[in-house]
């Protein structure tokens, strides 16, 4: 949708719980027993209404998670009921994402899945308004009736959702489905103005049809669950596609990089992509691969504790600062070159007390981050705890390695930058976190281009 979210766009139980017993604590329900209903259930409702009453917005989509019937999204269900209850028809509705399995021994999609969990929604006092029905084949009009008959819902309101070779493909489907008319039309809302898709359709066909190719090397610790990098890979995605170019995504175990191996396995790749993570696990196989990437003159990019990493081992191989480490892999390092800031000292519930959320960030004109981004000033989004020590900040610059993205409040180095080299970039936040279809992240945009520029040298040569 190309718009920014903040916290009230993701609510957890743990929050809702925790929001309830601060307000027992305070006193405010004056004494009274705590449940489930009504306090619990008042307090989703409320964060629920939380951006419609900004009055920022016509619209409000909120997604729950699980499945009917799970015994966790029970407190989540009853508010919605309340919630309808209170809103009335005309200004809510409810739409089922349900599936329609393909038994393949009988040669038939089976509609009873979804009659029995629009029963149980049924029995907790919810009538679907729209389902959307996941499916592996095409729906014909005789199950299209019976779900309809069967689950109370205009024909109309039974929508296909087709497995797609993309999820950008989704949104196309569901308007050739006319679910966008049906939703606005059961909300009361007009539906004269056609939606423009002419750049979704524009980014699809490049997409679709990239001009060039490049393997990128992603290197982590997590690799066996990719999804635990599925913004990156999507920032990936993004960025390609501006390049109409194909990016392949090579997952790399940072565990089982060695200096006796990581030139067999890096050796074929355009770019390198050292992931974020905590811990010290895979640490020496980061380094590896970083140390493989800048002296080989291949594109390389880091983000979070890639940057940090890409700074250990600047300090080790280049600046010759033996052991040199983050205070948070070894304590009693002799060179903390990456160090817990000051005001995370002593902190003890330290996931609530990270650098998080966005924040300036200032780019030194002259630097290829400034060039990358076109402007000076910036915001991006963090997650950690750690930073760059800056009692090694002259040593780092005079070797080559340039602070090029600075935070204005506190001086703490956002960027870095090798001078000599033809993208050697690394940046403490998550640029990933921002990159959408309309919006490619310009890092990944650049990176892309740099690994397709490289990939081109190889073929002349």
């Amino acid at each position: 949708m190309n718009l920014p979210t903040s916290q009230a766009n993701n609510v957890t139980t743990g929050r809702i719980y925790q929001e309830v017993i601060r307000q027992e604590r305070a006193g405010a329900y004056l004494g009274k027993t705590v449940q489930v209903v009504p306090h619990i259930t008042d307090e989703i409702k409320r964060r629920m209404r939380l951006l419609g009453d900004s009055g920022e917005y016509e619209i409000v989509i909120t997604e729950l998670g699980g499945t009917v019937g799970d015994i966790e999204s029970l407190p989540f269900i009853e508010a919605v009921r309340q919630l309808r209850w209170e809103l009335g028809n005309n200004d809510s509705l409810v739409i089922h994402l349900t599936l329609v399995p393909y038994l393949a021994a009988a040669g038939e999609l089976k509609t009873k899945p979804t009659q029995h969990s629009v029963k149980t929604l049924l029995e907790y006092g919810i009538q679907p308004d729209i389902l959307v029905c996941r499916t592996e084949h095409h729906l014909n009009a005789d199950i299209r009736k019976k779900l309809a008959l069967f689950c109370n819902v205009n024909i109309n309101a039974v929508i296909e959702s087709i497995d797609a070779t993309s999820i950008y493909d989704v949104s196309l489907l569901m308007q050739k489905e006319q679910l966008d008319k049906t939703v606005l039309a059961k909300l009361k809302l007009s539906t004269k103005n056609e939606p423009d898709l002419t750049a979704w359709k524009g980014f699809l066909d490049k997409l679709k049809h990239p001009l060039h190719e490049v393997q990128i090397a992603l290197v982590g610790k997590y690799v066996e669950l990719p999804d635990a990098y599925k913004s990156i890979i999507e920032a990936f995605i993004h960025g390609g596609a501006t390049n109409e170019c194909k990016v392949n995504l090579n997952f790399v175990a940072a565990e089982g990089l060695t200096s006796a191996n990581v030139a067999s396995k890096l050796k074929n790749m355009h770019g390198v992509l050292v992931a974020p993570g905590f811990g010290e696990r895979g640490l020496e196989g980061k380094l590896e691969a970083i140390r493989f990437a800048r002296e080989n003159q291949i594109p390389f990019f880091g983000i979070c504790l890639g940057m940090q990493c890409a700074v250990i081992e600047f300090g080790r191989n280049v600046l010759g600062l033996a052991g040199a480490n983050s205070s948070e892999m070894n304590p009693s390092t002799e060179h903390p070159v990456i160090h817990l800031m000051e005001e995370q000292k002593g902190a003890e519930n330290t996931g609530g007390t990270m650098r998080l959320g966005s924040y300036d960030c200032e780019l030194v004109s002259g630097t290829k981050a400034a060039s990358i981004y076109g402007k000076t000033k910036i915001k991006e989004r963090h997650r950690h705890r750690y930073e760059f020590n800056n009692k090694y900040r002259k040593q780092y610059e005079a070797a080559g390695m340039r602070a090029s993205g600075i935070n204005p409040e506190n001086d703490l180095v956002e960027i870095i930058e090798l001078v000599d080299h033809p993208f050697f970039v690394a940046g403490q936040f998550h640029p990933e976190l921002k990159s959408t279809v309309a919006n490619p992240h310009p890092l990944f945009v650049s990176f892309v281009s740099a690994a397709k520029k490289y990939a081109g040298g190889l073929v002349n040569n």
